[in-house]
């Protein structure tokens, strides 16, 4: 019966974030991951990824980039890790042009029964090379905050979650305190130890300079060596 309940609280979330999300139609997009985990020596690991995400309902290609970082544990349940993003963004000039943005993170992680709820706080900068505007050439920095539900099905191989997360600008002009939110819905698949997949649901706005909503399917293989 707990079990049951369980599945019954997972799935009404589930419904819940779907039938909100899908009533703020606007575009549609996929994207395409890609990531890798090595432990380079005790508590510190490599973390390699490649992403290409479209949009205008997946007919075009936003941008693509390869990201690469370093995670090191401090303590059993704590991380922080730094990387940097090299992406080919399709600009308004209707060409793709470089951008280049660093990110540093603190992780947490609170395993509850079945449950594993996890938050992070990312700072991130980002560059562009293709100036329109003086504005341009100030780099954007934000402060990201995100929590994550995840519940383990016990001897079972797929794992459902849900996260929020919203993006906060850190400027002395900024014209909002929020210009960004996701909400996600999505499982995992541990096909082994080292090999795993993972496909989301992703509702996201942005506020900046208007109010803009897609919808996001996102599918990703994942790999441990």
């Amino acid at each position: 019966m707990m079990m049951m309940n369980k599945k019954l609280i997972v799935l009404f979330l589930f419904l819940s974030l779907a039938s909100v999300s899908f009533s703020q139609d606007d575009d549609f997009g996929i994207w395409y991951g890609i990531s890798a985990e090595h432990n380079l020596i005790k508590k510190l690991e490599l973390d390699l990824s490649g992403n290409i995400r479209t949009y205008q309902n997946a007919s075009k290609i936003d941008e693509a980039f390869l990201e690469a970082g370093l995670t090191y544990k401090v303590i059993k349940n704590l991380s922080v890790a730094g990387s940097y993003r090299f992406t080919e963004f399709h600009d308004n000039n209707d060409v793709f042009h470089p951008r280049h943005k660093w990110f540093v993170d603190l992780k947490g992680t609170l395993p509850l029964g079945d449950f594993s709820f996890s938050g992070r706080v990312r700072l991130q900068e980002r560059y562009k090379t293709y100036i329109e505007d003086e504005n341009d050439k100030i780099p954007r920095t934000h402060l990201r905050y995100r929590l994550k539900v995840l519940y383990n099905i016990p001897s079972f191989p797929l794992n459902p979650y849900l996260s929020a997360e919203i993006f906060c600008p850190v400027s002395s002009d900024k014209k909002r305190s929020v210009d960004k939110n996701r909400f996600i819905a999505g499982v995992e698949y541990n096909l082994t130890k080292k090999h795993s997949f993972d496909a989301e649901y992703m509702f996201q706005r942005d506020y900046l300079p208007h109010i803009a909503d897609i919808n996001v399917i996102s599918l990703g293989y994942n790999l441990k060596f």
